[in-house]
């Protein structure tokens, strides 16, 4: 371009010195009206070409930011060969292997996971059934007694009526934080709730029965579209459960809202609740349940995000992209 116009300007400054010449104008006259449509006539052309490069690189500029944010099918059409054609089509060629490279990994992390619960599914319900069935004969039943008697104690104000009063407060504290405990317990060892389910119906059962164990107000908020591969859906209720148990453990909340979402190009799961927070310098990497959560989202290429504040609650943030959507698709 920049060779272009000084070859422009060159020829239209001999045209209008030859047309100068013949009207018998100046030599003065001459050299500044043609060193002036010189001048006139690169900076057009500088102006234009530097406004059609600057065009290129926004081009390239966007199409990175679109592949930054999971859009790894983004490309960029060049038909006519110039500067950035090179780089367009090396663009091109990063993305399209990404692409395949991130296919293959959903792929695999998928066929994986079905594999892990077709070989583990049977022995681990089968303990889960079994341990499920003796807390609740055993454990469960006897925090229920300590509680009974715990109610009963109010008696001994006959005696010490000071020291009754603030053995009954505790026990009766005890006993409900062991049975709040004792119940979450027993929810995560009961077989998996999407056994022969989608993971929307298991959700619509267990979310709202687990908030309600847990003395939580839950929302679930479904806003998903496309369907699910199993692989997916597993992956995504195992996360949820390790959420909700970190929110129960750790938040000290009334409540949260739970939201499955897509777009095009990714699937979001997102879980807010508004408890006491905490400063993320303060948590070593690992805890929180982080570690488990995002191995299981990297599993499908994904990545798990926790964000919080004192006093403002945490979000916990799952982002799957949609690399893969199984044989089918």
């Amino acid at each position: 371009m920049v060779v272009l116009g000084a070859v422009i300007s060159v020829l239209s400054a001999s045209i209008l010195w030859s047309m100068l010449q013949r009207s018998g104008a100046s030599n003065a006259a001459t050299q500044i009206s043609a060193a002036s449509l010189f001048l006139l006539i690169s900076i057009v052309f500088g102006y234009w070409a530097v406004q059609r490069q600057a065009r290129r690189i926004e081009v390239l500029h966007l199409s990175i930011k679109n592949a930054i944010n999971g859009n790894y099918e983004t490309r960029i059409n060049e038909s006519s060969p110039g500067q950035f054609h090179t780089v367009y089509q090396e663009f091109n060629e990063l993305a399209e292997q990404m692409e395949k490279m991130l296919k293959q990994l959903q792929r695999q992390g998928e066929k994986q996971i079905m594999q892990e619960a077709a070989s583990n599914e049977a022995a681990v319900l089968e303990e889960r059934k079994r341990l499920a069935r003796d807390l609740h004969d055993t454990v469960s039943q006897q925090l229920f007694a300590i509680h009974m008697c715990a109610s009963s104690l109010p008696k001994l104000q006959v005696v010490d009526a000071e020291r009754a009063a603030s053995v009954l407060e505790q026990l009766v504290q005890m006993s409900n934080t062991a049975q709040k405990q004792m119940r979450s317990f027993i929810a995560q060892l009961r077989p998996l709730e999407l056994e022969g389910k989608t993971l929307k119906e298991a959700l619509d059962k267990w979310f709202p029965d687990y908030c309600r164990q847990n003395y939580l107000q839950g929302v679930l908020e479904w806003r998903l579209i496309d369907p699910l591969t199993e692989a997916k859906e597993h992956q995504l209720f195992l996360i949820i459960q390790e959420a909700m148990a970190n929110v129960v453990k750790h938040a000290k909340a009334e409540g949260c809202t739970l939201t499955l979402s897509d777009n095009e190009r990714q699937i979001v799961m997102l879980l807010q609740d508004n408890g006491a927070g905490f400063k993320a310098q303060e948590v070593k990497r690992g805890s929180y349940g982080l570690s488990t959560m995002q191995e299981r989202a990297q599993k499908l290429g994904g990545t798990t995000d926790i964000m919080s504040k004192p006093g403002s609650g945490t979000r916990i943030k799952v982002v799957i992209p949609k690399i893969w959507q199984g044989e089918d698709a």
